[in-house]
């Protein structure tokens, strides 16, 4: 199996933002029970106290009250992390307390401590230290001044004022509570740092992401990564089709950019912009290119909109082939000759990939022009979910498109109608399914009748393109393809580990199969003579590059080296207390 790229490793730290609940009202409702169960545990068990009501009320009102100082203290006041905060830090005081109980009574000491509870707080009061510099903005200075505020307000209302004293003021309470807050703060130091010298601040860097997920703001995150953006030269190819009336137009677009980094920072919804550009007659392909041809920032976005206005007419005429299709084991290779101009379209569906390679793209285009094509458009259709493509699968593909290619050399050209429709009217409201929609090609060559489909969706569920073949088939049609825009466009957020919805896990396949029949209808009733134009552009924007991807992934590993051995050290404190 090939190495992970930085991307993919980057990717697969995405399921640590899954850990907090999906609303904060949850939060505060298990943090209401947690902070109940510790008022009513501790009173029974540490206090040897039969009143359970008033320690219980008295620690939720502690808890309750003091989340809205929490407020004061975070960059942008925002109440639902606070309440995450307060989930995550009752657990970690409830679980101390339960481990000291249980300890306690596994080695049979004479009478219950109220040690634990204190370093239940104690704990607590070092998340908050933690949480409070990295995710809240806060520094270090403030981060202590809020840390205790929640913990001791509770352990205050908890424990009868004439045990204070003792309890807080123990030697060992002391000792280890030192211990556990200089870990807290060394790891925020040092978390901070990991990314120097090439970036600042780590937190700065974390704090803008969550900024941009939780409150769609791209603008802190967009600020850091154009800091790091690289001036690069990229193509737009387009095969245009214009009708024999000059009254309908329809464009394959296959910009070098890819969709991404992720929604809502630069160039995420690329694809549903470039489609909106051309006036929603378009199919925005997935090309061979991957991450580091992302667009850093809105302004970016802009700038290579813009740009296509300039794009230049390379070829044109009003003949095509009839499609042909290759498949060499998991391999398949579709494409159609206009004129001298081959497109292309690659596929391991339904056990699907990741973006191709570079490799994939040069070699074909170097196989074109040995055989005299005068250009060579390929799509990677992104039409099932799967890891990097193996050297063996990488291989057959190469096989079948130069197949395919081959064939098409030696298939006659005839005139082409062709008709567009998408699904502007169908209030189609599935979160797989971007603001692009779906849309349907129909080609009449030779008198047969071709479709090919769309979506602008984030990949597809393996074996949905299947299923729409086969309705296609049973109904008589043929599906050459279809594809995805790759967009990273979310409409709310996908908690799972992917980070998204692919096409057919919202939208069922049954569904979108008949959504594309009835598209596919609709364009064939639209069908008008036709010509081609290639279209070309080149343009100068600012992309993420490699860089950013190899830093940011190496910043990552070391900030959880970092925590890792924070944690080893802090589990290792807490299991030395509990043998005390």
């Amino acid at each position: 199996m090939p190495e992970k790229d930085d991307v993919s490793k980057i990717h697969d730290k995405y399921s640590l933002s899954l850990i907090n609940p999906s609303s904060h009202y949850i939060s505060l409702a298990i943090s209401i029970v947690i902070a109940g169960l510790i008022g009513a545990f501790t009173a029974a068990t540490y206090l040897g106290s039969t009143d359970l009501l008033f320690p219980t009320i008295a620690v939720i009102g502690a808890l309750v009250g003091t989340q809205f100082l929490d407020i004061l203290f975070s960059k942008h006041k925002e109440y639902s992390k606070s309440l995450h905060v307060s989930l995550f830090g009752n657990g970690l005081f409830f679980v101390s307390t339960l481990i000291g109980f249980g300890a306690m009574g596994l080695f049979e000491k004479d009478g219950l401590d109220l040690f634990y509870v204190t370093m239940g707080m104690i704990v607590f009061a070092s998340f908050r230290i933690g949480i409070f510099t990295t995710i809240l903005g806060a520094s270090l200075k403030k981060a202590w001044a809020v840390a205790f505020i929640q913990p001791l307000a509770m352990y205050l209302v908890l424990i009868p004022p004439e045990m204070w004293v003792s309890s807080l003021t123990n030697p060992i309470a002391l000792f280890f509570g030192v211990i556990f807050l200089g870990l807290a703060t060394a790891w925020a130091y040092l978390t901070d740092k990991a990314g120097r010298p090439g970036l600042k601040s780590t937190h700065e860097l974390i704090q803008a992401y969550v900024t941009s997920m939780s409150r769609k703001d791209p603008d802190p995150l967009e600020k850091i990564i154009e800091q790091s953006a690289t001036e690069s030269t990229v193509s737009t190819s387009q095969l245009r089709f214009e009708s024999s009336d000059k009254e309908d137009d329809f464009r394959m677009v296959l910009p070098d950019i890819h969709p991404g980094p992720f929604h809502p920072i630069g160039g995420s919804n690329i694809t549903d912009l470039i489609y909106k550009k051309m006036d929603s007659a378009a199919m925005v392909m997935h090309s061979i290119s991957n991450h580091d041809l992302n667009l850093p920032t809105q302004k970016e976005v802009q700038n290579y909109l813009n740009s296509l206005q300039e794009s230049k007419v390379q070829q044109g005429g009003a003949v095509c082939t009839e499609p042909v299709a290759v498949t060499i084991n998991k391999a398949r290779a579709g494409g159609l000759l206009f004129d001298r101009t081959a497109l292309l379209f690659l596929s391991l569906s339904p056990h699907g990939m990741e973006d191709l390679p570079p490799n994939v793209r040069s070699e074909i285009e170097q196989f074109a022009k040995n055989r005299n094509f005068e250009q060579v458009m390929i799509v990677d259709t992104h039409n099932a979910m799967g890891k990097d493509i193996s050297k063996e699968d990488s291989e057959d593909l190469l096989l079948a498109a130069k197949s395919t290619l081959d064939t098409l050399k030696t298939k006659q050209s005839h005139p082409f109608k062709f008709g567009f429709a998408n699904s502007e009217n169908m209030e189609l409201t599935e979160n797989d399914i971007a603001g692009g929609g779906i849309a349907v090609l129909c080609l009449e060559i030779n008198n047969k009748k071709y479709f090919l489909g769309w979506a602008d969706a984030n990949n597809m569920e393996n074996g949905v393109r299947e299923t729409i073949v086969k309705h296609f088939a049973d109904n008589g049609s043929e599906l050459i393809e279809i594809c995805t825009s790759d967009t990273h466009y979310t409409a709310s957020g996908a908690r799972n580990r992917n980070g998204y919805h692919q096409l057919g896990v919202l939208s069922k396949p049954p569904e979108l199969s008949n959504w594309y029949f009835d598209l596919a209808q609709k364009a064939e009733s639209k069908i008008k003579e036709g010509s081609f134009e290639v279209l070309e552009h080149q343009t100068n924007v600012k992309v993420m590059g490699p860089t950013i991807f190899s830093e940011y992934s190496k910043i990552m590993d070391k900030t959880m080296n970092i925590t890792k051995y924070c944690l080893i050290a802090d589990a290792g404190l807490f299991l030395a207390a509990i043998f005390l």
